[in-house]
């Protein structure tokens, strides 16, 4: 009997010793004084006194909270998804869209029915005005939907589209501060979301000076001024590399022909009364081209280069196909810059009735294709898209869907998937970037 007690006796103190050194183990392993305990482990788990000050706090299995570090670890991984953005391939971009949940009403989706000028004409097609969200402005139906271009999820989206097409330069439509077209609200206060948007997928962001109302040497003076002090120092703020090494602000001027070159030459000759030449503020200028006479007047007026922006091929001189080897070589001769447009078709007939005349069948993407190759063909040093978002004249290669309403069926891209003109573009950029490499040799 005394034998057993000490047995068990026994048996008690190694059990209590055996508890006393596991729980100094354990007191050993507590992230709370361990130096080598897992940070993670720390993210995950709230410390104890948290956990005692609020009993609210609930572990959870969901993955730990990225630091900024590995913020940005993710995004480089995830920009290596996509192919290497082409600063040579540029799309127009519009950003004058607007919806009740961003801008209070619809913006440019209710654009008007525009009347023929000629009153005889106009009195056999409707008129007013459409009314999203079913309704809208164009002949396709974004995949979007009636978006606002201020709404940060789909600025995130388009240059998603943008990087995935190997786009590399959003030309966007800019009025200056103040000002807008007729159908839209003022663009430049929220220009920045879009350089930042821009610069996160390391994009660039190009100017498309629009003809605002009273534009003059003196007053594109200022505003050349104003983009450049308020953007000019921005990540995503475009400079395209001249024949000389300089980097310099490239802007698009639409509508170049309704100033003379005689007012244009005040601008950009060296000797012009408001002359931004070997300013600070000093670019590269790039007019339209639509008659073959205004080749000369934009020598004249002293523009760096030539762009031709529609996407109908015939509609006009500069927009023909088969006339851009030549122009090419105007350009060569001249040194001038020659930015050819391309598109995937042509119909604006939601806002424009009577002008049916001048649609281009996107023919499942042949139209597209043949354009980009006529432009590759030319050797230039740019090729611009006509437009990545302008569904008004239904020149977009953003996402479309099918839709139905009403009586109204909209376009749109199939047999293919919405993705289509996406892919043929950067199908394209590839072949002009190996094209480019050759023609260097």
């Amino acid at each position: 009997m005394a034998r057993f007690r000490r047995k068990s006796c026994c048996a008690l103190i190694a059990l209590a010793l055996a508890v006393f050194i596991i729980t100094v183990i354990l007191k050993s392993l507590n992230p709370e004084d361990n130096q080598f305990g897992s940070q993670f482990a720390l993210r995950l788990i709230p410390p104890p006194g948290q956990m005692e000050q609020d009993n609210s706090v609930v572990v959870s299995a969901k993955p730990a909270q990225l630091i900024p570090a590995e913020k940005a670890d993710r995004m480089e991984n995830k920009m290596q998804d996509f192919p290497e953005p082409n600063y040579n391939v540029h799309a127009f971009y519009y950003v004058w869209y607007g919806n009740p949940q961003f801008d209070g009403k619809y913006v440019h989706w209710d654009h008007p029915l525009l009347p023929h000028w000629d009153p005889k004409v106009a009195s056999g097609y409707s008129t007013g005005r459409h009314h999203p969200p079913d309704d809208i402005g164009a002949n396709f139906y974004p995949a979007l939907g009636p978006y606002s271009s201020r709404d940060p999820s789909v600025l995130e989206e388009h240059m998603r589209q943008l990087r995935t097409a190997d786009v590399g330069v959003l030309a966007v439509s800019w009025y200056p501060l103040s000002m807008n077209d007729d159908n839209g609200e003022e663009i430049d206060n929220f220009l920045p979301l879009v350089l930042d948007a821009a610069d996160k997928y390391q994009l660039k962001v190009a100017f498309n000076i629009e003809p605002y109302k009273g534009r003059d040497d003196a007053n594109m003076h200022e505003n050349i001024k104003y983009i450049v002090e308020r953007y000019g120092n921005h990540p995503a703020f475009y400079r395209y590399k001249t024949s000389t090494g300089k980097f310099l602000p490239l802007y698009y001027i639409y509508d170049s022909y309704l100033q003379t070159p005689d007012v244009w030459a005040q601008l950009l000759k060296p000797n012009g009364i408001s002359t931004i030449r070997n300013t600070l503020y000093d670019g590269i200028f790039i007019a339209l081209l639509v008659e073959e006479s205004h080749k000369k007047d934009i020598q004249t007026a002293g523009f760096d280069g030539i762009y031709t922006y529609f996407a109908t091929n015939g509609f006009t001189y500069g927009s023909s196909h088969h006339n851009w080897r030549s122009i090419k070589t105007f350009c060569d001769y001249n040194n001038l810059i020659f930015i050819p447009s391309v598109g995937p078709g042509y119909i604006d007939t939601s806002i424009r009735p009577w002008n049916s005349q001048n649609t281009r069948n996107r023919i499942n993407g042949k139209y597209y294709e043949t354009s980009f190759n006529a432009a590759v063909e030319a050797r230039p040093q740019i090729i611009s898209i006509t437009s990545f978002n302008e569904w008004h004249e239904g020149t977009q290669i953003e996402k479309a869907i099918p839709k139905t309403w009403g009586k109204t069926v909209y376009l749109d891209y199939l047999p293919h998937k919405p993705t289509v003109y996406l892919e043929i573009t950067q199908k394209w950029a590839r072949k002009f970037s190996e094209e480019q490499k050759k023609w260097l040799e």
